[in-house]
């Protein structure tokens, strides 16, 4: 599941690629808008909130993509092979140099640039903005005590850019349980950690939140092995529908 990191770097990114040039080719593989055609727009612009992509032109729309569970931008110089299925591609946005596609982008909005702020008014601040409010993430947090830290985490509500690998390492940092309640955790910590953890991986495509590259987690996706702080198996479970990973020492609640 790509997280608020991840969307940002593949802004950097195609902000960089695509930004001050022309479409050659502008295809967008969905049902709702398969009919247009964005050849010869220019491209003003890449911007990120959260988990979701804003792609600016010069005709005053955008295009607004949602990542998902499994949506990414690949960019590739011309004739480069794709790393990706081609049915899987729902956008094909390609300059003189370089071309950008969008994989498994199930949501894919055409909409007025001037509308943006409509589509992400429901959401909690994103984590990765430089004008991040934690107060406002702090309030959002708090405002239900009774529900489990891991699912007021993963509420792109309360703040925007934390998946379920940020979830599990939040928590486990925190030294509880995603199903411990918020009540049992001190918020500002929580909204703290995670803004620290997604800053610190926000230029590079790896996602490390321990200080060890060579084991880059405390514990998403180890289970079984090792915790690293007390040698305690770490533990995994279905949660809601997703999957927490856990120590069940270092955890409490």
């Amino acid at each position: 599941m790509p997280e608020g990191d991840t969307v940002f770097l593949a802004g950097h990114r195609m902000h960089e690629a695509l930004a001050g040039k022309t479409l050659r080719r502008g295809e967008l593989r969905h049902p709702r808008l398969s009919t247009l055609d964005l050849a010869g727009l220019d491209v003003l612009g890449v911007r990120t909130y959260g988990k979701r992509m804003f792609t600016h032109f010069s005709d005053g729309n955008s295009l607004h993509s949602h990542f998902r569970m499994d949506g990414a931008w690949h960019l590739y110089r011309p004739g480069e092979r794709w790393r990706r299925p081609a049915h899987q591609a729902r956008a094909v946005l390609e300059v003189d140099d370089r071309q950008a596609i969008g994989f498994a982008l199930h949501d894919l909005e055409f909409v007025p640039t001037s509308r943006e702020d409509e589509l992400i008014a429901h959401l909690g601040p994103d984590l990765l903005s430089s004008d991040f409010d934690a107060a406002e993430a702090v309030q959002r947090l708090t405002a239900d005590l009774s529900r489990p830290i891991g699912l007021a985490l993963l509420d792109q509500r309360v703040m925007a850019g934390v998946g379920n690998l940020y979830r599990a390492e939040v928590c486990f940092l925190l030294g509880v349980l995603p199903t411990a309640p918020v009540s049992s955790v001190d918020a500002s910590r929580a909204v703290a950690l995670s803004r620290k953890l997604l800053q610190a991986n926000q230029w590079r495509p790896e996602q490390i939140t321990t200080s060890d590259r060579r084991v880059k987690n405390w514990v998403f996706e180890r289970t079984g092995k090792p915790c690293l702080r007390c040698g305690t198996r770490v533990r995994s479970g279905e949660f809601e529908t997703r999957f927490v990973y856990f120590c069940p020492k270092c955890q409490s609640g």
